[in-house]
């Protein structure tokens, strides 16, 4: 499900909206690191809206395109995340959302949504 359609000036002000690109849908992917180990916990999605909560209360925003509707990171699991920055990438089509994570980032209850169990090389 898309999210409202939102005018990311509007939303985040012309200096912040300037360097980032939103998709067809007014999404931006979000890649979400530990801040201080850089170890990648997840990939969501985040509309204007979701990147200024996230900005303004410190706390991880994103959107699901599933529910069709924002979420807490750790609003019904108790695994938040801290944000510590939030960066966007040379194309501005990608943020990285640096947090500190409490307890499992993955749905599947795993610390990172990339564990070695995911790996496409053959182990050994």
């Amino acid at each position: 499900m898309k999210p409202p359609v939102q005018d990311p000036v509007a939303v985040l002000g012309a200096e912040l909206a300037a360097g980032l690109t939103f998709d067809a849908d007014g999404l931006v992917c979000a890649v979400t690191q530990q801040w201080d180990t850089r170890e990648v916990l997840m990939v969501a999605w985040m509309d204007a809206e979701a990147l200024r909560r996230t900005l303004t209360t410190g706390r991880a925003t994103y959107w699901s395109r599933s529910r069709g509707e924002y979420w807490v990171k750790g609003d019904t699991s108790g695994h938040t995340q801290a944000v510590k920055d939030v960066r966007h990438d040379c194309d501005g089509d990608t943020v990285l959302v640096l947090v500190d994570q409490v307890g499992a980032a993955c749905h599947t209850g795993t610390r990172s949504c990339f564990d070695e169990s995911r790996s496409l090389l053959p182990q050994g």
